[in-house]
């Protein structure tokens, strides 16, 4: 018999949406995880004494702490997890503020459980929440919000965060996750051989589906439903962001959303009196990361690690994919979950949903913190459906790190273990690396590209690129002219030729356009 003390179980759930609050009433990030921490709680059925019994608070990572343009000019929380436990009256030992990326709540999950499995605690809340919708309003309305606090230590940081960038894509203007995604995206289109209008189309297709949950779900911040034809339209409302990709195929940062879960022992559940019905299991988990960074990938169509770490946790599950009910697959833009889908095998008609939340463009994008929402809302699903089960597919950086979970309210028949990340990794790091050169000179052909959007139009491009004489990729910019820019939307650039050359620390393509 498996002890009780070291089985761990998720007894609770809270989200919380606020789209109406003027900003000078508006929550802090703070504030709404005490709400969702509060909500979970409830949901349990133990309410307060679960609250008091936490011996472990993570809290995942802010945006204001992620990424510098993103910083609040409201002030810092020096420890977050020992700020929401004093709101709790809770004194747990355990404080974390991990590393950043979507795929954290789900790593922070399989952390939890394996610290109960190992007997290091018996009560876990997992927490995260943005507030950037009040944050932007309070800016322009030019407030003063406070929303800072010291604290008398440090959380643990776990290995603390990593850059996601090296220099030269930097360098070249990829610091950013539409650069990049929309590359990704190209390179998808070509080996499924796709025109970029059928591209859009599929694109638009897909995350129709993710509208139509996001329409009837409460939580959710865009409930309009749009439609494939309106998610593909170019226009005004709805202009690319970063071509090939539209507004409304992109998350939606600006929202005020937490959300929480709680992990518990089963012996710790017993002791609260906590209801069946309410114990949701972690049957699989896995987690890895791919090539650190983009540039050094020899395939941009492909995630090995997406398709390990789902075989992993299928295969600890002894579950195959025809047998979930339920998915949740990472969907910041559509090529996050074209690769996802292409990993797992899921059809394009596969009747299943690919969310449960409505996904971050419609449900929202609350930072590092989206898979909180996940995993919250497939508690509340396989509860719904007993023995059934739910897949969620977390993903950090930019389609980096992979992590995946499969949820149950079916108790397990073996102890949780996490399997040595090693299993996964030590696969993916042997594959053979990219050909690559920092100084490209001569003849040579674009391999992906996107072209970035500003509020004006297109402002710039982006490119990986090969030279014809090596083989070898390399990045660049093509000249920022608008009709340079407009001919990389208008006709097909995956493979075109130029010239490139090196000046001032930066790659510079010239495409030799076919006559109009």
């Amino acid at each position: 018999m498996i002890d009780k003390t070291r089985i761990p179980v998720i007894v609770g759930s809270g989200q919380v949406t606020d789209t109406t609050s003027k900003p000078e009433a508006g929550p802090s990030p703070l504030d709404l995880m005490q709400q969702a921490a509060r909500l979970a709680a409830a949901d349990s059925g133990a309410g307060e004494a679960l609250l008091r019994a936490l011996d472990s608070i993570t809290v995942i990572r802010l945006f204001a702490d992620t990424m510098p343009r993103f910083a609040s000019p409201f002030g810092k929380l020096a420890n977050a997890p020992w700020s929401l436990a004093r709101r709790l009256g809770a004194t747990p030992t355990d404080l974390v503020y991990p590393p950043h990326g979507g795929d954290s709540p789900q790593v922070m999950l399989t952390r939890a459980c394996e610290r109960i499995a190992q007997g290091e605690s018996q009560a876990a809340l997992i927490v995260g929440g943005e507030a950037l919708r009040t944050e932007l309003a309070a800016k322009r309305a030019g407030l003063q919000l406070q929303w800072g606090e010291d604290a008398p230590t440090r959380p643990d940081e776990l290995e603390g965060p990593k850059g996601m960038y090296t220099a030269a894509e930097e360098a070249h203007g990829m610091r950013s996750a539409i650069a990049m995604y929309a590359m990704i995206g190209q390179a998808l289109r070509q080996a499924a051989g796709q025109s970029v209008d059928q591209y859009r189309e599929e694109s638009a297709r897909l995350f129709a589906r993710f509208a139509k949950v996001a329409a009837a779900n409460p939580l959710a911040t865009r409930r309009a439903g749009y439609g494939a034809e309106a998610i593909a339209t170019v226009s005004a409302d709805n202009p690319y962001i970063g071509f090939p990709f539209t507004k409304l195929m992109t998350a939606s940062a600006f929202i005020d959303q937490a959300a929480a879960f709680v992990v518990l022992s089963e012996a710790k559940t017993d002791e609260l009196g906590i209801a069946r019905d309410k114990r949701v299991y972690l049957h699989g988990s896995a987690a890895a990361h791919d090539e650190w960074f983009v540039s050094d990938r020899p395939r941009l169509d492909q995630s090995p690690a997406m398709r390990l770490t789902a075989q992993h946790a299928l295969a600890q599950a002894g579950k195959s994919l025809d047998q979930v009910r339920f998915f949740d697959i990472y969907s910041c833009f559509p090529s996050a979950v074209q690769i996802a889908c292409k990993e797992l095998g899921i059809a394009a008609d596969d009747p299943r949903e690919p969310t449960v939340t409505g996904g971050l463009p419609y449900f929202g994008g609350p930072g590092n913190n989206y898979v909180t929402h996940s995993i919250a809302e497939m508690v509340r699903k396989v509860r719904g459906e007993p023995g059934s089960f739910g897949l969620v597919m977390a993903n950090g950086g930019l389609v980096t790190k992979e992590a995946v979970g499969l949820f149950s309210t079916d108790p397990p028949a073996r102890p949780f273990v996490r399997e040595p990340a090693s299993l996964i990794q030590d696969e993916i790091d042997k594959a053979p690396k990219v050909a690559f050169t920092d100084a490209p000179q001569g003849a040579a052909r674009i391999e992906t590209y996107a072209v970035l959007h500003g509020k004006s139009g297109p402002e710039s491009a982006v490119l990986f690129g090969r030279l014809e004489a090596t083989g070898e990729r390399f990045l660049a910019n093509t000249p920022a002219d608008a009709a340079t820019l407009q001919r990389m939307e208008d006709s097909e650039a995956l493979g075109l030729a130029g010239t490139v050359t090196r000046a001032e620390g930066r790659n510079i393509f010239v495409p030799t356009f076919n006559p109009a």
